[in-house]
C-alpha cells in the first residue's frame, strides 16, 4: 500500500444485518471513521438467495457508512461464510539445492508452489491459501526459513475454496455499488484475529463466531490457523424451535429466545412462568421458563457438538491451551461458555473486543466486520500488494466476471 492515505470498507453481508465499516489507513495504522447497518434481506445462511433485495440493504449499509465518515471508499474487504466453503490440508517438501544446504528464497518459492498447487474440482475457487510453518529436517520454523541450514524443507497449506457462483453473487452485491472487492476474507479468520490474542494463537485456541444464520470457526495451533470452518446453523435455529416449540410466531419466539433463552438450564421450578410481553394485555400470555431453556439449551449444546464433529482429529485439548473463544450475537446467549467447557474439555470464555475500539462497536456482532478491517490491512499486507499488481486473488475475480 502506498503512504497516503486511503479509506478502506469491510462489509459483512450477514443473515440477520448488513455491516459496513470505513477505516483510514495512514501506511501505518488504521482508524475506524465510519459505520452503517441495515436489516438483512435476501440472504439465507450466509448466502445470497434474493439478488436485488441483498443489493437493496447492502448499499443502504455502504451509503450510511460512507455518510457517517464523510467519505467515499476506496475499495473492501468482503467476509465470506456459508455452507458451500470447504478446507482441505495439502503438503509438499524439497530437498535444498544449495551445495552448504543453506535454504535460499527459491527453495521456498517452489515449496510452496508445490504445496498450493492441488487442482480443485470444476466451479470451485479457492479463497484463502493458509500457510502452516515451514519445517526443516522434521524441525518447525516459526518464521522464514530462509538462510538457515538443512538438508529438507517441508511446508503445509489448509486450502478454503467455495463455489464460484456463490462468491460470484457476494462480489456482484459490491460491484453494483461501483465498489471493488480487493479481497473475500473467511468471517471465522476475521473474528478470530479480532478476539484472540498471539501468544493464544500460538498456545493453541478456538474461535468460534455464532451468527444468525451460520457458525464459523477457526482452530489456531502454533501461531497460525490450523483448520477452518462452517456449519449452517446459528441463533435463527434456537428461534425455530422455539416457534416450533412453543407454536409462536417467528416475532414472538424471537422475543421470548432475547429475553429468557438459555445455553445451559437454570430453572428448577417447572411451575416458574414468564410472560411473552409482560404487559398483561390482550394476547399476552404466560410459558414455562424451564421448557425455553430446555429448547434452547439442547440447540446449542447440538451446535457445539457438530462443531467439534467437523475439526475431528485435528482439535484434541492438549494442544488447545487456550481454550475456547466465543462471538458473535447468539454467542451473547447466556450460559454459553460453560456449556462450551463441558463440550469441548477446555475453559471457555466470551471474546472481548480491544480496548481501543469505541463503545459503540464492542457489541460481539461487529467483530467480524473489525476483523475484516484490521486482518486484511494486517496480516494481508503481502497479498494486497500481490493484489494490485494483479496477481493471487484478484486475477481469479477477473476471470469469475470476464463474462458477467
Amino acid at each position: 500500500m502506498s503512504s497516503r492515505t486511503t479509506f478502506i470498507g469491510a462489509v459483512e453481508i450477514g443473515t440477520s444485518k448488513i455491516t459496513v465499516l470505513v477505516g483510514e489507513y495512514s501506511g501505518r495504522e488504521i482508524a475506524i471513521i465510519g459505520h452503517g447497518e441495515c436489516m438483512s434481506r435476501g440472504v439465507i445462511k450466509g448466502n445470497v438467495v434474493d439478488y436485488k433485495a441483498a443489493c437493496e440493504c447492502t448499499h443502504s449499509a455502504i451509503e450510511q457508512a460512507e455518510r457517517n465518515a464523510g467519505e467515499r471508499i476506496e475499495f473492501a474487504f468482503l467476509a465470506q461464510t456459508g455452507g458451500h466453503l470447504e478446507g482441505f490440508y495439502n503438503e509438499a517438501s524439497v530437498n535444498v539445492k544449495a551445495a552448504d544446504n543453506m535454504i535460499e528464497a527459491d527453495d521456498v518459492r517452489t515449496v510452496c508452489n508445490l504445496a498450493i498447487s492441488k487442482e480443485l474440482p470444476a466451479g470451485r475457487m479457492v479463497v484463502h491459501n493458509i500457510r502452516r510453518p515451514f519445517r526443516v529436517d522434521g524441525r518447525m520454523v516459526p518464521g522464514s526459513p530462509i538462510n538457515l541450514m538443512g538438508q529438507r524443507l517441508e511446508v503445509g497449506y489448509w486450502t478454503v475454496h467455495g463455489q464460484e457462483q456463490r462468491l460470484a453473487d457476494n462480489i456482484h452485491v459490491i460491484r453494483g455499488f461501483n465498489l471493488e472487492v480487493r479481497e473475500l476474507v473467511l468471517s471465522s479468520l476475521a473474528s478470530g484475529f479480532m478476539i484472540t490474542t498471539p501468544e493464544e494463537r500460538q498456545h493453541g485456541v478456538l474461535a468460534i463466531d455464532i451468527g444468525a444464520g451460520t457458525t464459523d470457526f477457526v482452530l489456531y495451533r502454533d501461531g497460525s490457523a490450523h483448520v477452518t470452518g462452517v456449519v449452517p446453523v446459528g441463533g435463527t435455529h434456537l428461534t425455530n424451535d422455539l416457534s416450533i416449540g412453543l407454536r409462536l410466531t417467528e416475532g414472538q419466539a424471537e422475543k421470548l429466545k432475547l429475553r429468557y433463552g438459555r445455553a445451559n438450564i437454570q430453572t428448577r421450578d417447572k411451575a416458574e412462568k414468564v410472560w411473552l410481553d409482560g404487559n398483561f394485555a390482550i394476547g399476552d400470555r404466560p410459558f414455562p421458563r424451564l421448557t425455553i431453556e430446555q429448547i434452547t439449551s439442547a440447540r446449542v449444546w447440538e451446535l457445539l457438538e457438530v462443531v467439534r464433529k467437523k475439526l475431528g482429529t485435528a482439535f484434541s485439548p492438549e494442544t488447545c491451551a487456550a481454550g475456547v473463544v466465543l462471538t458473535g450475537g447468539t454467542a451473547k446467549i447466556p450460559g454459553i461458555a460453560e456449556t462450551a467447557a463441558k463440550v469441548f474439555g477446555v475453559p471457555a470464555h466470551l471474546g472481548e473486543t480491544p480496548a481501543w475500539i469505541t463503545e459503540n462497536l464492542r457489541d460481539p456482532g461487529y467483530n467480524t466486520a473489525l476483523g475484516l478491517l484490521y486482518y486484511g490491512v494486517t496480516a494481508n499486507h503481502d497479498k494486497l500488494a500481490a493484489q494490485r499488481r494483479g496477481s493471487g486473488f484478484l486475477s481469479g475475480l477477473k476471470r469469475l466476471f470476464a463474462t458477467a
